[in-house]
């Protein structure tokens, strides 16, 4: 794709309040903030804070904070109560890891189980359960879970080592169970950071290099960047730590993906309009004083519906929830920081030779001129003169692409979570060909007296161990083991079948096939809460900044309808190019947060650029065409590059990043080549003022002063 740059489609939204063209040296009256960050002390010094703060941010970053036995689950849920009782018992948080053993579908030899009888000697496993079709072995492993990560990956390691010694030819093994998938997360997540930032700094890179067609400028805007992320990552264990649940590899991996995509976006804003300030005034001081003067409101208004609705998280009942909203916030204030502070600071140090080849001079022509002749001046004019042709076929597209919401499954199991082959997976699957799937997850009934037979009733129920007793004698603590895998239909029908069959008794139900069902349940409670909330965080937003009624809804419609399209688009592609059937609990509303917080923004930018140039005088449809020339290069810059940010999240092989990078950059890339270009202008030209109500046409500005 190429993207328009330079003279064609460089004036940043919301940027200029009279009708173009203008005459040349005619620009924003720079604020004195801007003065001073663009001055020649003020730029150094904000450099030198900015560096010091890095370092600061660096030296006293603390280590993350130890994870505690309910991290993930809900507060308040059965599940969470059951592991908060559990240092009650003698066992403690012991969990099981499962060794499976089978010979390729094969009986199973004299030679086999002699090795298989010694393997659970060495490992010390609780007695060895053998198939009924003679084809494998699964030896039960416990394990303490009252360890920290780094001890739990170790020992799991290790169990893994001593399965697989000293067996016969054909024989396998592979450990699966609640410690083998956590080891295994954790693998995956192993040196996820440094991968994921070099594949986000490489496509950030070169995006830029193609958008301004130099070889020198996209270093700048990449280094600020670049030091902005790595300060929001020494900041989240102060997170951890103040909300009192460590921010995991997936969290660091969403955060970063949002400083680096609402960072370039920020950056490509002002830099586009500092070139074009360039080429009126010869002071690059002054012009980037007039470009920041200038850009600062859009990106502002932006930035502040993105944190806000952010910190919708914050009423979640999972912590998680409520973590990732703190840390994505900070991140994405951090980026504006740096994007309207120290990149306009750092671009101001530097000669005008940083943007080599296509060095903008002052120059008598105006960029309004050659705009008239671009791609969105044509695109433009075509909305103009069929708006309801357009909007008609543009709403089709989106209903098609919707469409996929219909077959759209909520829910994935623990087997189908990775990307790549994980042993755990494979054990599983290994384990669920000979014994019921639930084996290696079992759920565990914590009352003050059980009846085992009565627990073996519930359907879904293959079988209920030993009861144990608590140290004080007052609770009893049963583990049992379901039919079906946890995370599956028939695991969710029997817990809740368990939970209403021990209720009477005051009983608890928990287990992973429990806390799996009682996170799916807070997401949907959290989805049903936050999703009212965004929606009500941006409509005001966009009143107070449009003081407008009905343009706001209308911009926040199209946004629905455009997280709609992306969720059954990529629910499609997960599907039927990679082969992922449903998608993960958590995704549907995250996707939402990301997609309406950002998406609105690209709208921001034309419609801010459009309502200044009707106050101007210009009549709404003219305006609306005036606002795609000025603001459609940079946007489609800004959209592509970050839906390509989210894309990387592929990088990581678990398929919850991988669904959410999936979703939101199709979102990304609806809302800018759709709906900012076609859905929003021309609903805005068949409205005319009436786009405006209440008010007829927006207040006229201020002549500038010149």
């Amino acid at each position: 794709m190429q993207f328009p740059v330079g003279a064609g489609s460089t004036t940043a939204p919301g940027t200029s309040g009279t009708a173009p063209p203008r005459p040349p040296g005619e620009g924003a009256a720079p604020g004195r903030w801007a003065a001073r960050v663009t001055s020649r002390t003020g730029a150094v010094l904000v450099l030198v804070l900015a560096a010091a703060l890095a370092g600061l941010a660096f030296a006293t970053s603390p280590e993350q904070p130890a994870a505690g036995p309910t991290d993930g689950l809900p507060a308040g849920a059965q599940s969470t109560e059951v592991t908060a009782l559990a240092d009650r018992f003698p066992s403690g948080r012991a969990g099981v890891a499962v060794a499976v053993y089978e010979r390729g579908g094969a009986p199973l030899t004299g030679a086999d189980r002699a090795a298989v009888g010694a393997a659970g000697a060495r490992l010390g496993a609780v007695g060895a359960v053998p198939s009924r079709d003679g084809r494998a072995i699964l030896l039960p492993v416990p394990l303490p879970e009252d360890v920290d990560g780094a001890e739990r990956d170790r020992r799991v390691d290790a169990l893994r080592a001593d399965a697989g010694r000293d067996l016969p030819p054909g024989l396998g093994v592979a450990v699966t169970g609640g410690p083998a998938f956590a080891r295994d997360i954790s693998a995956a997540f192993e040196g996820a950071d440094v991968r994921l930032l070099l594949a986000t700094a490489a496509i950030v890179a070169l995006l830029l290099i193609v958008t301004y067609r130099s070889p020198v400028l996209w270093v700048v805007p990449l280094a600020v960047i670049g030091v902005a992320d790595q300060l929001v990552a020494k900041t989240l264990p102060w997170v951890a730590r103040l909300v009192g649940e460590r921010t995991d590899a997936a969290v660091a991996g969403i955060v970063s993906v949002l400083v680096f995509g609402a960072g370039t976006d920020y950056a490509l804003l002002l830099i586009s309009r500092y070139r074009e300030e360039l080429r009126r005034v010869p002071s690059r001081r002054v012009a980037m004083a007039r470009a920041l003067t200038g850009a600062a409101p859009a990106v502002l208004a932006s930035a502040v519906t993105v944190v806000l609705a952010l910190l919708t998280l914050l009423a979640a009942v999972l912590t998680s929830n409520r973590t990732l909203g703190i840390c994505a916030a900070i991140g994405v204030v951090v980026a504006l920081v740096f994007g309207l502070v120290v990149l306009p600071a750092a671009l101001v140090c530097l000669p005008r030779a940083v943007f080599w080849p296509f060095v903008p001079r002052a120059e008598a022509s105006t960029v309004e001129d050659t705009a008239r002749r671009g791609l969105w001046s044509r695109v433009g004019r075509g909305v103009s003169r069929r708006p309801a042709a357009v909007l008609a076929a543009a709403v089709v597209v989106l209903g098609a692409l919707a469409a996929g919401l219909s077959t759209l499954d909520i829910g994935l199991p623990r087997t189908e979570q990775f990307r790549t082959e994980a042993e755990s997976v494979r054990g599983q699957r290994a384990l669920a060909r000979h014994f019921p799937a639930g084996t290696s997850q079992p759920v565990t009934v914590v009352a003050g007296s059980l009846d085992a037979e009565r627990l073996e009733a519930v359907v879904g129920v293959w079988s209920a161990g030993a009861p144990e007793r608590s140290a004080d004698g007052r609770l009893v603590r049963v583990r049992v083991e379901l039919t079906d895998a946890a995370g599956t239909p028939g695991a969710d029908r029997a817990v809740r079948d368990l939970r209403a069959a021990v209720a009477p008794d005051g009983g608890l139900v928990g287990g992973e096939p429990a806390a799996d069902l009682d996170r799916r349940e807070a997401n949907l409670r959290d989805a049903t809460l936050v999703v009212p909330l965004v929606l009500v965080v941006v409509l005001l937003v966009l009143v107070v900044l449009l003081r407008s009624l009905l343009a706001p809804l209308l911009l926040l419609a199209t946004v629905i309808a455009s997280f709609a399209a992306a969720l059954g688009a990529g629910a499609a592609v997960l599907e039927r190019l990679l082969g992922i059937p449903g998608l993960d609990a958590s995704v549907p509303l995250l996707s939402f947060l990301f997609l309406v917080a950002l998406g609105v923004d690209y709208n921001i930018f034309l419609v801010t650029r459009a309502r200044e140039e009707v106050a101007a005088g210009t009549d709404t449809r003219a305006a609306f065409a005036r606002a795609l020339v000025a603001t459609g290069g940079v946007i489609t810059s800004a959209g592509v590059l970050l839906a390509a940010v989210f894309a990387v999240l592929g990088v990581l092989p678990v398929i919850v990043l991988t669904q959410i990078g999936v979703i939101v950059g199709i979102g990304v890339l609806l809302d800018t080549l759709l709906v900012r270009t076609l859905v929003v202008p021309a609903v805005a030209m068949l409205l005319g003022d009436r786009f405006w109500w209440p008010a007829h046409r927006p207040a006229p500005v201020r002549p500038r002063p010149r």
